[in-house]
């Protein structure tokens, strides 16, 4: 896995603030008979994020239901979360974990219960956004790129500018992440990914705002794929499950990760301030990090995840793929998601509104 062991010193140079912690203890696996385990907690995810077959097996051994509640966009959860939403465990972006442990809304981690934590890769741990792993544990990481019918689109594109050549007009299918989008038009500009520079951005406001007529939004759910499928889009602004997912059901598909390089995701689990689960929560986390947990949820998630123990439980053919792994060469070009300062946020804020009311 050379590209996941490349990836910190990506971090390393892109988050200028990290530092070096030491590791988080690890004692033995949580009992329930420690602490009384509660009968349900509640799961915020994205729609098909968590394979039911893992819940169904956490329940069968700890007799701990888990309710599976789901947003759509990423800026739905964080809303949601901080107007105190009810929930033990949600996964968010890791870009958010800043703004959301230092609004008081996340709970600081026992790992005495998450002893699984050591199975997570070191290039995932004690960075800036969240120091010694207090708040957050891993999860999944990947890439955006677009996936392209290769039947219906003639000259797919091989850059984020070539969006804008109006060869597919009505054809672009999005999802309503504004980060994502404004981070597109950044790239097809030349700027650097995570910009605060309001002329950059305004920029950036009036390049959507040309593209906006070849756009069609679409849920973040497989949906979004079938649109693809289906013919009534060509080209899906996608991460690497969409993919895989496509090609399952049609040869005729290619994701395409444009030349001037990507965005870089990571997904992270947290526990609410306000859980009154939290002990069960945690039992939970140290359940998913189980090799073969963690392996289970790669193979049928299709996602790449920060967990090299889970390695040898992952369908060779996942593990060997590039778009869920991409090589070396490729990852030097990719640029990771950093969190935005309180003026950045209301910057992008500002442009999405702008963008969604054709404001120029």
């Amino acid at each position: 896995m050379t590209a996941i062991r490349h990836i910190n010193s990506l971090l390393q140079g892109c988050l200028a603030v990290c530092m070096v912690f030491g590791l988080v203890g690890a004692g033995c696996t949580p009992s329930p008979t420690q602490t009384p385990l509660a009968g349900e907690i509640i799961l915020y995810n994205w729609v098909d994020y968590m394979p039911q077959s893992v819940l169904d097996a956490f329940t069968a051994e700890y007799g701990v239901k888990v309710k599976y509640t789901t947003y759509e966009t990423m800026d739905e959860a964080v809303q949601n979360i901080g107007d105190g939403l009810a929930f033990d465990v949600a996964v968010v972006e890791h870009d958010l974990i800043l703004e959301l442990s230092a609004s008081g809304l996340l709970a600081e981690l026992d790992y005495r219960n998450i002893p699984n934590f050591k199975n997570i890769s070191a290039d995932f741990r004690d960075l800036s956004f969240d120091p010694d792993d207090k708040h957050s544990v891993p999860y999944s990481w990947g890439t955006t790129g677009l996936l392209v019918r290769t039947d219906l689109v003639a000259d797919p594109p091989t850059h984020w500018v070539d969006l804008w050549e109006n060869k597919y007009p009505g054809k672009i299918a999005v999802r309503p992440e504004p980060v994502e989008l404004i981070s597109v038009a950044l790239k097809a500009l030349g700027y650097r990914l995570n910009s605060e520079n309001p002329e950059e951005l305004e920029a950036a406001l009036q390049h959507l705002l040309a593209l906006k007529p070849s756009l069609i939004f679409v849920a973040s759910d497989t949906t979004a794929v079938d649109a693809l499928l289906n013919g009534e889009v060509s080209i899906l602004l996608a991460w690497p499950g969409d993919a895989l997912y496509a090609q399952g059901q049609s040869a005729a598909t290619q994701y395409i990760m444009p030349e001037e390089g990507t965005m870089l995701w990571g997904d992270r689990f947290v526990v609410s301030r306000n859980s009154q689960n939290k002990y069960t929560a945690e039992v939970f986390l140290n359940f998913l990090l189980r090799p073969e947990i963690a392996g289970q949820i790669v193979n049928e998630n299709q996602y790449a995840i920060a967990n090299d123990q889970a390695i040898p439980y992952i369908d060779p053919a996942i593990l060997g793929n590039p778009i869920l792994y991409p090589v070396d060469l490729e990852i030097n070009n990719f640029d990771w998601y950093l969190p935005l300062s309180p003026a950045g946020q209301k910057l992008y804020a500002d442009i999405w509104a702008r963008f969604i009311t054709d404001e120029r």
